[in-house]
């Protein structure tokens, strides 16, 4: 073998020609690696910017409210509460003393007036028993005028004359005793009304005290009702009250305040109010269950909206008002408001602050709003809104 000949590399012409194509298989590798890397890290950023978009879309979509546009309306401020009517007289009747009934001089739910005969009880032998103590009374005063004319011809003592006098009145007083025991074994109607459902039969034993009826009087009926004692400065007599009934839905009963009770109740700080109604037709009963309504102070304007648009929260109410966004896709966002809410009627709430006339207020739909939340309004059905909504008959 031949030395390399000084200056060269010893490199053989095959590996000079080998070499650049190592060179450029390297070069083409890094390219392909760098385009694999450039695909997996552009599809990830492509993916986190597709998904950024999406999650964006989400972030607010439009939810569907129903709204109403906030307006004054007459108000009255009431006191309201629940009682119960009684009969302005009412009475168990029942006579004070026992025996057989002979007779019954009524009906069932009969109108009866003041004075009736209503009940007879047998009068066995009180007729008899009259005659022998009238007989003995009458004896008595014969006695009596006899020894008084005798006394005043000096024929017999002081003394005699006295005994007569009293034996004359101790035998009258028998007669009137009699008299009374036989009007007791007759019952009358105290006072005009109607009566219950009768209690007893002919011929059947009736002991002293049990009842044979009720009577009530129907018109004037009172209601009584409770009311807080604060309601003392502003319930005086002579008040107009209105009463509902569930037995006649839709009809409201007038009448006025005629008591108040002389005492609060301790256990309830509540005080017992009385009003008084007409009832021509008979149909209030007492004992029904009564709505009673009282207005209090004066009328005014007060902007009244749907329960079901008050958000009722621990650190105050709110209410959701529509507004003009640009920024929105439907042009209308949501924004809370507190408010200051007054005296309840039927559907509605008195708005006192926080809202102004004119305003659109989301009465349905608002538990899926917050601040900023875009939204479409579709009116077709909205909550109801009456001052003095009632129940349908079915």
């Amino acid at each position: 073998m031949t030395a390399p000949t000084p200056g060269t590399t010893g490199e053989t012409p095959a590996r000079k020609a080998k070499k650049p194509s190592v060179v450029l298989r390297m070069i083409v590798m890094l390219v392909l690696v760098a385009l694999v890397l450039g695909a997996i890290f552009g599809f990830g950023a492509f993916r986190d910017v597709m998904i950024a978009k999406f999650i964006a879309k989400l972030k607010n979509p439009p939810q569907t409210v129903a709204t109403m546009v906030a307006k004054q309306t007459p108000f009255q401020d009431t006191e309201n509460a629940t009682g119960s009517l009684v009969a302005l007289q009412g009475a168990a009747l029942s006579a004070q003393v026992a025996g057989i009934v002979d007779t019954i001089d009524f009906r069932s739910g009969q109108d009866v007036k003041k004075g009736q005969l209503m009940l007879t009880l047998r009068p066995n032998n009180d007729d008899e028993v009259l005659a022998q103590l009238e007989a003995t009374a009458k004896l008595d005063g014969i006695t009596y005028r006899r020894d008084l004319a005798q006394y005043q011809a000096r024929a017999v003592s002081a003394q005699t004359v006295d005994t007569d006098r009293a034996n004359l009145a101790s035998a009258e007083a028998q007669v009137r005793s009699q008299k009374v025991l036989m009007r007791e074994k007759k019952i009358y109607a105290p006072f005009s009304g109607r009566i219950g459902i009768r209690a007893v039969n002919v011929g059947e034993f009736l002991a002293a005290g049990t009842a044979i009826g009720t009577l009530e009087q129907l018109d004037p009926i009172a209601v009584d009702f409770y009311l807080p004692q604060t309601a003392l400065r502003t319930i005086h007599p002579g008040m107009k009250v209105e009463v509902t009934v569930d037995g006649f839905p839709g009809i409201v009963f007038s009448g006025k305040v005629t008591a108040l009770d002389s005492a609060v109740g301790t256990a309830t700080r509540m005080i017992q109010i009385r009003a008084v109604l007409t009832n021509p037709h008979d149909e209030l009963r007492p004992g029904m269950f009564a709505r009673v309504s009282i207005d209090i102070g004066a009328p005014r304007t007060e902007i009244t909206l749907p329960k079901t648009a008050i958000a009722y929260n621990p650190y105050g109410d709110t209410v959701f008002l529509v507004k003009h966004d640009k920024q929105s896709k439907t042009g209308k966002s949501a924004e809370q408001v507190f408010v200051t809410l007054g005296q309840t009627r039927g559907d509605q709430v008195a708005v006192l602050k926080g809202v102004k006339p004119g305003e659109e207020v989301v009465v349905a739909g608002q538990v899926k709003l917050k601040n900023g939340t875009p939204v479409a309004i579709n009116n077709k059905i909205l909550p109801q809104n009456l001052p003095n909504p009632s129940v349908p008959n079915e």
